[in-house]
């Protein structure tokens, strides 16, 4: 590989040069790296939280479905069930150190059917469609979380691997090669010098 080099100053200058983007380009990817990670770890903690609530609003969802049976009857909350409107969930992506990651958010505007609104529903009922509305928003909420969670945990490996190959690869190639024009460099001047001495003797001689 070395018989491949060019042994020249101006390639000496160039592998200086490549060797000095390489580490620049290694310093803004471990930037990149350490702001993600934050975010990772940011994420992480909060999407602990929300799991931490959400066996408690399934067991509230869950109760106030046998309240509002109860009271309205199964026949009844099954019926205005199926009378209320689907919740709309709008998908947007958001930019985090250049990584898309999709953003879900649930219509906050609840939307009834027309029957819906003529009939009277207990409060029980509406106490049923409230916490399970919650309920939604929640796995929803989690559901990004956790995929915006893998999305950066894969970008992070794709820095660490891009990262290590400069670090690990490039920079020391670089290295060799510049060490070894170098090496040569001097060598040739060393032979250049001596063989001036000698010209030089042999014109003395000669004189």
């Amino acid at each position: 590989m070395k018989n491949d080099v060019k042994t020249t100053r101006l390639e000496l200058i160039k592998t200086k040069a490549r060797r000095r983007v390489a580490a620049k380009g290694l310093s803004l990817l471990k930037m990149k790296r350490s702001s993600l990670i934050l975010e990772f770890f940011k994420l992480a903690r909060t999407i602990t939280l929300l799991r931490a609530n959400l066996n408690e609003h399934v067991l509230r969802a869950m109760d106030s479905t046998k309240i509002a049976e109860a009271q309205a009857g199964r026949a009844n909350l099954e019926r205005i069930a199926v009378e209320q409107k689907m919740e709309r969930v709008s998908v947007d992506v958001r930019n985090v150190m250049g990584v898309r990651i999709p953003s879900l958010d649930m219509e906050s505007t609840i939307k009834r059917s027309d029957a819906y609104e003529l009939i009277s529903v207990p409060s029980s009922v509406e106490d049923v469609r409230k916490n399970y509305s919650t309920l939604l928003k929640l796995l929803i909420e989690i559901a990004e979380k956790e995929n915006s969670l893998r999305k950066l945990l894969h970008e992070i490996e794709k820095l660490n691997r891009r990262a290590n190959a400069i670090e690990n690869v490039v920079m020391p190639d670089l290295d060799a090669k510049a060490s070894y024009i170098k090496q040569r460099l001097e060598d040739l001047e060393r032979d250049q010098t001596v063989s001036l001495k000698f010209i030089k003797r042999k014109i003395g001689n000669a004189g």
